[in-house]
C-alpha cells in the first residue's frame, strides 16, 4: 500500500481530521502493525457517523448502546480500551475521560 499517511500528532492521531479517508485509516493501521477486521472497520464507521450526527466523540458505554454492542466483548475485540483505536483510526479527535 503506498498511500501518504498525512501529519500525525505524538499519539497517532491526524491532525487535521479532514484529511483522513478509509485508504489512510487502513495505511495508518498498516503502519501501526495494527490488525484491522471487517468487524473493528465497522465499529470505526459507525463511529464517525456518530461524530458527524451529534458532533461529539462519545463515551464507550454510550458508543456500545448507540451499536447494540456488548461493551465487554468490543474490549475484547479490541484488545484495549476500544474508543482510542476507533477514533484514532477513524480520523476523529481523541476521547475525553474514561475511554
Amino acid at each position: 500500500m503506498n498511500t501518504q499517511i498525512p501529519e500525525r500528532d505524538g499519539d497517532g492521531y491526524l491532525t487535521d481530521m479532514n484529511a483522513w479517508t478509509p485508504e489512510i485509516a487502513k495505511a495508518m493501521a498498516q503502519e501501526d502493525e495494527f490488525e484491522m477486521t471487517d468487524e473493528k472497520w465497522q465499529q470505526i464507521l459507525k463511529a464517525r457517523e456518530y461524530y458527524n450526527e451529534f458532533n461529539v466523540v462519545p463515551p464507550i458505554r454510550k458508543f456500545s448502546k448507540y451499536l447494540g454492542e456488548d461493551k465487554k466483548a468490543m474490549f475484547q475485540l479490541w484488545l484495549t480500551g476500544p474508543m482510542k483505536p476507533i477514533t484514532k483510526y477513524g480520523g476523529l479527535p481523541k476521547p475525553t475521560g474514561c475511554v
